[in-house]
Protein backbone atom coordinates (compact mmCIF):
# COMPACT_ATOMS: atom_id res chain seq x y z
CA UNK A 1 0.00 0.00 0.00
CA UNK A 2 1.62 3.24 -1.28
CA UNK A 3 0.92 6.73 0.10
CA UNK A 4 0.34 9.90 -1.96
CA UNK A 5 0.77 13.09 -0.74
CA UNK A 6 -0.78 15.90 -3.81
CA UNK A 7 -0.35 18.96 -1.92
CA UNK A 8 1.63 22.40 -1.95
CA UNK A 9 5.37 23.60 -0.90
CA UNK A 10 5.83 27.26 -0.02
CA UNK A 11 8.40 29.24 1.41
CA UNK A 12 6.84 31.07 4.79
CA UNK A 13 7.79 34.47 6.02
CA UNK A 14 7.32 34.05 9.58
CA UNK A 15 7.02 37.76 11.10
CA UNK A 16 6.99 37.86 15.48
CA UNK A 17 4.51 40.27 16.49
CA UNK A 18 3.33 41.40 19.78
CA UNK A 19 -0.50 41.11 18.32
CA UNK A 20 -2.58 39.71 15.41
CA UNK A 21 -2.29 42.20 12.78
CA UNK A 22 -5.87 44.69 13.06
CA UNK A 23 -7.48 46.81 9.80
CA UNK A 24 -5.60 49.51 9.59
CA UNK A 25 -3.01 49.23 12.02
CA UNK A 26 0.93 49.30 11.75
CA UNK A 27 3.77 47.48 13.89
CA UNK A 28 6.58 47.25 14.38
CA UNK A 29 7.88 43.19 14.40
CA UNK A 30 10.27 41.30 16.68
CA UNK A 31 11.98 39.28 13.54
CA UNK A 32 11.78 37.83 10.43
CA UNK A 33 12.61 34.04 9.62
CA UNK A 34 12.16 32.08 6.40
CA UNK A 35 11.20 28.27 6.47
CA UNK A 36 9.52 25.75 4.20
CA UNK A 37 6.21 25.04 4.71
CA UNK A 38 2.82 24.79 3.09
CA UNK A 39 0.23 22.61 4.45
CA UNK A 40 1.38 19.65 1.62
CA UNK A 41 4.82 19.54 2.34
CA UNK A 42 4.18 19.97 6.47
CA UNK A 43 2.33 16.69 6.04
CA UNK A 44 4.92 14.88 3.90
CA UNK A 45 7.31 15.95 6.37
CA UNK A 46 5.32 14.23 9.34
CA UNK A 47 4.56 10.91 7.39
CA UNK A 48 8.39 10.58 6.51
CA UNK A 49 9.38 11.40 10.02
CA UNK A 50 6.27 9.22 11.30
CA UNK A 51 8.62 6.66 9.42
CA UNK A 52 6.08 6.02 6.13
CA UNK A 53 6.88 6.14 2.73
CA UNK A 54 5.36 9.33 1.14
CA UNK A 55 5.47 9.87 -2.53
CA UNK A 56 4.78 13.68 -2.54
CA UNK A 57 2.92 15.23 -5.81
CA UNK A 58 2.89 18.97 -6.55
CA UNK A 59 4.42 22.17 -8.57
CA UNK A 60 7.73 23.87 -7.17
CA UNK A 61 8.69 26.99 -9.51
CA UNK A 62 12.28 28.51 -10.78
CA UNK A 63 13.32 28.74 -7.07
CA UNK A 64 11.84 25.61 -5.98
CA UNK A 65 15.16 23.67 -6.07
CA UNK A 66 15.47 23.55 -2.18
CA UNK A 67 12.67 21.99 -1.88
CA UNK A 68 13.46 18.98 -3.90
CA UNK A 69 16.79 19.03 -1.61
CA UNK A 70 14.88 19.46 1.40
CA UNK A 71 12.03 16.41 0.50
CA UNK A 72 15.03 14.20 -0.76
CA UNK A 73 17.03 14.91 2.43
CA UNK A 74 14.34 13.91 4.67
CA UNK A 75 12.99 10.64 3.24
CA UNK A 76 10.55 12.13 0.99
CA UNK A 77 9.86 10.48 -2.72
CA UNK A 78 10.40 13.34 -5.62
CA UNK A 79 9.21 11.39 -8.31
CA UNK A 80 6.32 13.37 -8.82
CA UNK A 81 7.13 16.75 -7.97
CA UNK A 82 7.41 19.12 -11.40
CA UNK A 83 9.54 22.70 -11.62
CA UNK A 84 8.08 24.76 -13.78
CA UNK A 85 8.26 28.67 -14.86
CA UNK A 86 7.35 31.42 -12.37
CA UNK A 87 7.66 31.74 -8.74
CA UNK A 88 6.60 28.72 -6.10
CA UNK A 89 4.23 29.51 -3.61
CA UNK A 90 4.43 31.75 0.01
CA UNK A 91 3.51 32.71 2.64
CA UNK A 92 2.89 35.51 5.46
CA UNK A 93 2.79 34.51 8.84
CA UNK A 94 2.28 36.72 11.52
CA UNK A 95 3.06 34.70 15.50
CA UNK A 96 2.19 36.63 18.25
CA UNK A 97 3.69 36.63 21.91
CA UNK A 98 0.77 33.99 22.41
CA UNK A 99 1.81 31.61 19.65
CA UNK A 100 -1.01 32.09 18.02
CA UNK A 101 -0.57 32.77 14.21
CA UNK A 102 -2.50 33.99 11.11
CA UNK A 103 -1.37 33.38 7.53
CA UNK A 104 -1.93 34.99 3.95
CA UNK A 105 -1.05 32.82 1.35
CA UNK A 106 -0.43 33.17 -1.89
CA UNK A 107 -0.63 30.48 -4.38
CA UNK A 108 2.12 30.87 -7.23
CA UNK A 109 3.27 27.39 -8.62
CA UNK A 110 0.66 25.38 -6.04
CA UNK A 111 -1.89 26.79 -8.61
CA UNK A 112 -0.42 25.55 -11.80
CA UNK A 113 -1.51 22.02 -11.44
CA UNK A 114 -2.83 20.47 -14.72
CA UNK A 115 -5.43 17.24 -15.18
CA UNK A 116 -2.36 15.84 -17.42
CA UNK A 117 -0.25 16.14 -14.53
CA UNK A 118 -2.67 14.78 -12.64
CA UNK A 119 -3.55 11.84 -14.53
CA UNK A 120 0.28 10.92 -15.19
CA UNK A 121 0.98 10.81 -11.06
CA UNK A 122 -2.02 8.35 -10.72
CA UNK A 123 -1.24 6.11 -12.94
CA UNK A 124 1.51 5.20 -10.75
CA UNK A 125 -1.14 4.25 -8.29
CA UNK A 126 -3.71 1.23 -7.20
CA UNK A 127 -7.24 0.45 -5.75
CA UNK A 128 -6.55 1.23 -1.82
CA UNK A 129 -3.66 3.31 -1.70
CA UNK A 130 -3.93 6.39 0.31
CA UNK A 131 -3.91 9.93 -0.76
CA UNK A 132 -3.85 12.33 1.59
CA UNK A 133 -5.28 16.18 0.00
CA UNK A 134 -5.49 19.96 1.70
CA UNK A 135 -6.86 22.99 -0.29
CA UNK A 136 -3.70 25.18 -1.25
CA UNK A 137 -3.69 23.48 -4.79
CA UNK A 138 -5.81 24.00 -7.94
CA UNK A 139 -7.89 20.81 -9.23
CA UNK A 140 -8.66 19.47 -6.12
CA UNK A 141 -12.35 18.42 -7.64
CA UNK A 142 -10.77 16.25 -10.47
CA UNK A 143 -8.11 15.00 -8.37
CA UNK A 144 -11.01 13.36 -5.59
CA UNK A 145 -12.83 11.97 -8.54
CA UNK A 146 -9.81 10.29 -10.16
CA UNK A 147 -8.83 9.11 -6.45
CA UNK A 148 -12.38 7.82 -5.83
CA UNK A 149 -12.43 5.79 -9.57
CA UNK A 150 -8.98 4.29 -8.40
CA UNK A 151 -10.36 3.02 -5.20
CA UNK A 152 -8.08 4.91 -3.78
CA UNK A 153 -8.20 5.66 0.14
CA UNK A 154 -8.87 9.38 0.22
CA UNK A 155 -7.62 11.34 3.30
CA UNK A 156 -8.76 15.15 3.23
CA UNK A 157 -7.90 18.11 5.29
CA UNK A 158 -10.02 20.83 3.87
CA UNK A 159 -7.70 23.60 5.09
CA UNK A 160 -8.08 26.63 3.63
CA UNK A 161 -11.60 26.23 3.80
CA UNK A 162 -13.36 28.09 1.21
CA UNK A 163 -15.64 28.20 -1.95
CA UNK A 164 -13.65 26.01 -3.99
CA UNK A 165 -14.64 22.68 -1.48
CA UNK A 166 -18.35 23.29 -2.64
CA UNK A 167 -16.97 22.08 -6.00
CA UNK A 168 -15.94 18.89 -4.83
CA UNK A 169 -17.87 15.51 -4.07
CA UNK A 170 -17.06 15.28 -0.34
CA UNK A 171 -19.08 11.54 -0.02
CA UNK A 172 -15.99 10.37 -1.99
CA UNK A 173 -13.67 11.18 1.17
CA UNK A 174 -13.02 8.82 2.91
CA UNK A 175 -11.28 10.18 5.90
CA UNK A 176 -11.62 14.01 7.05
CA UNK A 177 -9.35 15.84 9.01
CA UNK A 178 -10.69 19.28 10.56
CA UNK A 179 -10.20 21.92 13.25
CA UNK A 180 -12.43 23.88 15.21
CA UNK A 181 -12.59 26.73 12.74
CA UNK A 182 -13.22 24.68 9.37
CA UNK A 183 -15.90 22.24 11.65
CA UNK A 184 -17.77 25.45 12.14
CA UNK A 185 -17.81 26.86 8.76
CA UNK A 186 -19.21 23.17 7.33
CA UNK A 187 -21.80 22.90 10.35
CA UNK A 188 -22.52 26.51 10.90
CA UNK A 189 -21.91 25.66 14.88
CA UNK A 190 -19.23 26.32 17.53
CA UNK A 191 -19.93 23.13 19.27
CA UNK A 192 -18.11 20.05 18.70
CA UNK A 193 -20.49 17.45 19.02
CA UNK A 194 -22.97 19.16 16.76
CA UNK A 195 -20.36 19.51 14.26
CA UNK A 196 -19.72 15.66 14.54
CA UNK A 197 -22.94 14.79 14.22
CA UNK A 198 -23.51 17.39 11.11
CA UNK A 199 -20.29 15.59 9.06
CA UNK A 200 -21.45 11.96 9.83
CA UNK A 201 -25.34 13.09 8.88
CA UNK A 202 -23.32 14.62 5.80
CA UNK A 203 -21.12 11.73 5.20
CA UNK A 204 -22.13 8.65 7.44
CA UNK A 205 -19.67 6.24 5.45
CA UNK A 206 -16.85 8.26 6.39
CA UNK A 207 -14.73 8.80 9.63
CA UNK A 208 -13.74 12.31 10.96
CA UNK A 209 -10.96 13.74 13.47
CA UNK A 210 -12.17 17.06 14.44
CA UNK A 211 -9.04 18.72 16.54
CA UNK A 212 -9.98 21.23 18.74
CA UNK A 213 -7.00 23.59 19.52
CA UNK A 214 -6.08 23.40 23.22
CA UNK A 215 -9.08 20.93 24.09
CA UNK A 216 -7.60 18.44 22.49
CA UNK A 217 -9.21 16.01 19.81
CA UNK A 218 -12.45 13.90 19.10
CA UNK A 219 -12.49 10.97 16.55
CA UNK A 220 -16.00 10.16 15.63
CA UNK A 221 -17.39 6.83 13.04
CA UNK A 222 -20.29 5.25 12.49
CA UNK A 223 -19.26 3.09 15.28
CA UNK A 224 -17.64 5.08 18.10
CA UNK A 225 -16.36 8.33 19.31
CA UNK A 226 -12.75 8.70 20.84
CA UNK A 227 -11.78 11.87 23.29
CA UNK A 228 -7.74 12.89 23.56
CA UNK A 229 -6.54 15.29 25.38
CA UNK A 230 -3.68 17.84 24.28
CA UNK A 231 0.12 17.13 26.55
CA UNK A 232 0.56 20.51 27.92
CA UNK A 233 3.99 22.54 26.37
CA UNK A 234 5.24 26.10 26.43
CA UNK A 235 4.19 27.12 22.67
CA UNK A 236 6.54 28.25 20.63
CA UNK A 237 5.03 28.42 17.26
CA UNK A 238 1.69 26.54 16.79
CA UNK A 239 1.61 26.90 12.97
CA UNK A 240 1.97 23.11 11.94
CA UNK A 241 0.28 21.36 14.86
CA UNK A 242 -2.53 20.24 12.47
CA UNK A 243 -0.33 19.21 9.98
CA UNK A 244 2.29 16.80 12.30
CA UNK A 245 -1.29 15.87 14.18
CA UNK A 246 -2.15 14.52 10.09
CA UNK A 247 1.12 12.57 9.51
CA UNK A 248 0.78 10.41 12.82
CA UNK A 249 -2.68 10.05 12.24
CA UNK A 250 -2.19 7.94 8.89
CA UNK A 251 1.33 6.43 9.94
CA UNK A 252 -0.74 4.52 12.68
CA UNK A 253 -3.67 4.01 10.20
CA UNK A 254 -1.07 1.84 8.12
CA UNK A 255 0.67 -0.06 11.19
CA UNK A 256 -3.22 -0.77 12.35
CA UNK A 257 -3.08 1.52 15.36
CA UNK A 258 -6.34 1.35 17.67
CA UNK A 259 -7.52 4.62 16.88
CA UNK A 260 -7.39 5.31 21.17
CA UNK A 261 -3.66 4.85 21.02
CA UNK A 262 -3.46 6.54 17.33
CA UNK A 263 -4.86 9.94 19.17
CA UNK A 264 -3.05 9.97 21.93
CA UNK A 265 0.83 9.43 19.85
CA UNK A 266 -0.93 12.18 17.58
CA UNK A 267 -1.28 14.73 20.23
CA UNK A 268 2.09 13.84 21.79
CA UNK A 269 3.97 14.53 18.30
CA UNK A 270 1.66 17.95 17.73
CA UNK A 271 2.75 18.84 20.91
CA UNK A 272 6.44 18.57 20.67
CA UNK A 273 6.02 20.53 16.72
CA UNK A 274 4.70 23.62 18.85
CA UNK A 275 7.49 23.73 21.78
CA UNK A 276 9.37 24.28 18.51
CA UNK A 277 9.64 27.33 15.88
CA UNK A 278 9.23 26.63 12.10
CA UNK A 279 6.61 24.34 10.69
CA UNK A 280 8.79 21.67 8.67
CA UNK A 281 11.80 21.77 10.57
CA UNK A 282 9.87 21.57 14.30
CA UNK A 283 8.07 18.20 12.99
CA UNK A 284 9.61 15.36 15.30
CA UNK A 285 10.70 11.83 14.55
CA UNK A 286 9.06 8.86 15.70
CA UNK A 287 11.74 8.16 17.77
CA UNK A 288 11.58 11.80 19.26
CA UNK A 289 7.90 11.11 19.83
CA UNK A 290 7.94 7.79 21.22
CA UNK A 291 10.96 8.71 23.97
CA UNK A 292 9.61 12.52 24.71
CA UNK A 293 8.93 12.53 28.88
CA UNK A 294 6.37 14.94 28.47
Amino acid sequence: MKVLNFGSLNYDYVYAVDHIMMPGETQSCKGRETHFGGKGLNQSMALSRAGVEVFHAGMVGEDGQAFLELCKKNGIRTDYIRQIEGPSGHTVIQVDKEAQNCIILYGGSNRMITREYVDEVFSNFEKDDIILLQNEINELPYIIDKAYEKGMQIVLNPSPYDSLLDECDLSKVTIFLINEVEGKMIAGTDVPEEILDCMMSKYPSAKVVLTLGSDGVIYKDADKIVKQGIFKVKAVDTTAAGDTFTGYFIAGMLKGTPIEERLRLCAKASAITVSRPGAADSIPTMEETVSADI
